[in-house]
């Protein structure tokens, strides 16, 4: 018999150079571009780890116009809660100076090639679209946790999982934000009176669900387009329609829609109005409303010293209203205002019922009143600040030359 026969120091150093080249050729297999992808998610290092653990990747996205180094002290104080609590989580903000480039390498020729993905989020010009578009986008591609610049972590991670659960049967973490389904029928606050929190959740990469809701929302801009005749780039739109093409109404829709999927059965907010505890449906954990919307006012939220409380939403960075204004009546202003207090709501609907039943001059003079009082008060407040302003800065000049205490001699 030919052949060589080997020591055992050679013998073992041989196995070792034959382990080495066949995990290179596996890891040649599983990484290199095309090679023979699943729903382009083979070469996703986060969805591997993810496949092989069942556990949630352990990441931290936020989404900002800047990048942390270039963060204002109350992002950065707010941001580094995250960093804090969380040391064993990367932590990564995408910018509106690199989102781009990770929309088109994840989604397209490269990545999932969908370049009707890649076509909307570069089109898009509302920035708040954009945001809601990009979070699902990242959290499809990546998983981990995605929170809103101006949420602040009052707890690890760890704790979003309550200990019954095991994270392997878990596909994403949500929690209640508002939970009002008595005004479920109101024609303004209907849409908003039941849904799920957005600006803080966790999932696992590759979800359908996430999917869903991107397909939803890129068909949903379409559809707004073309019924106002221009490009996606020029589409106005309000308050409302945010909230239900691309915000928590949106989210909402596709968990329900995803959840009644995965257990057979229909799934209605019924199920989780006035949750006392955490609930698992068609594997999404859903956590009561103090988890993560605590201190609102409404829905039973409770506060932020509840040992339930997750993390504070301070809302410093939510301006896009501005852009996309709610309903706004002449006479009695929003609805919104109310905070879902049921006597002012229905105090507000009474009131307009009435002034709807006026006729037109009539309405138009109460009107014209309304704004002459609006009018006089704000040259009422404005002669207040310039009688003050010379007392101001008089007072100030004194500080300024007003002696030095000098510390008492030891």
């Amino acid at each position: 018999m030919s052949g060589v026969v080997l020591g055992n120091d050679s013998r073992t150093k041989h196995i070792r150079k034959l382990s080495f080249l066949c995990i290179a050729c596996l890891l040649f297999i599983f990484y290199v571009p095309g090679s023979g992808s699943l729903n382009g998610f083979e070469n996703n290092l986060s969805y591997q780890t993810t496949a092989a653990t069942g556990q949630f990747p352990r990441k931290v996205w936020q989404t900002w116009k800047v990048d942390p180094l270039a963060f204002d002290e109350r992002d950065l104080s707010v941001a580094r809660t995250w960093i804090q609590k969380n040391p064993g989580h990367r932590y990564e903000v995408l910018t509106d100076g690199n989102d781009l480039y990770y929309v088109e390498t994840h989604f397209g020729p490269a990545g999932l090639n969908r370049p009707d993905i890649v076509y909307v989020y570069q089109s898009l010009t509302a920035k708040i679209i954009k945001a809601d578009l990009l979070r699902y986008l990242v959290m499809y591609v990546e998983g981990g946790v995605y929170t809103d610049i101006d949420v602040e972590a009052l707890r690890p991670i760890d704790r979003f999982i309550p200990d019954r659960y095991d994270p392997k049967d878990l596909d994403m973490v949500i929690g209640v934000e508002i939970d009002e389904p008595e005004w479920y029928d109101h024609p303004i606050l209907g849409p908003k009176s039941r849904s799920f929190c957005q600006w803080t959740f966790m999932a696992k990469p590759g979800l359908p669900v996430m999917m869903r809701l991107i397909n939803g929302i890129i068909k949903w801009l379409e559809g707004v387009a073309h019924k106002q005749r221009v490009s996606i780039s020029e589409i106005q739109l309000d308050f409302d329609e945010v909230i239900s093409g691309t915000g928590p109404s949106a989210f909402t829709e596709a968990i329900l829609a995803q959840m009644s999927a995965e257990s057979g059965q229909t799934v209605k907010w019924d199920t989780f109005h006035n949750l006392a505890e955490s609930k698992v449906v068609g594997g999404i954990l859903v956590l009561t409303v103090e988890a993560f919307a605590a201190g609102q006012g409404h829905s039973d939220s409770g506060n932020h010293d509840a040992r339930a409380a997750l993390v504070k939403h301070h809302y410093h960075a939510s301006m896009w209203p501005t852009n996309h204004p709610r309903y706004n009546h002449p006479m009695y202003g929003e609805v919104e205002r109310c905070n879902w207090n049921g006597d002012c709501i229905r105090e507000w609907d009474e009131n307009v019922k009435n002034f709807d039943a006026l006729p037109k001059d009539e309405q138009i003079r109460q009107i014209a009143m309304k704004e002459a009082r609006e009018a006089a008060y704000k040259d009422i407040k404005a002669k207040e600040q310039e009688e003050k302003e010379p007392k101001i800065q008089e007072a100030i000049q004194l500080a300024a030359v007003a002696p030095v205490a000098q510390p008492l001699a030891g």
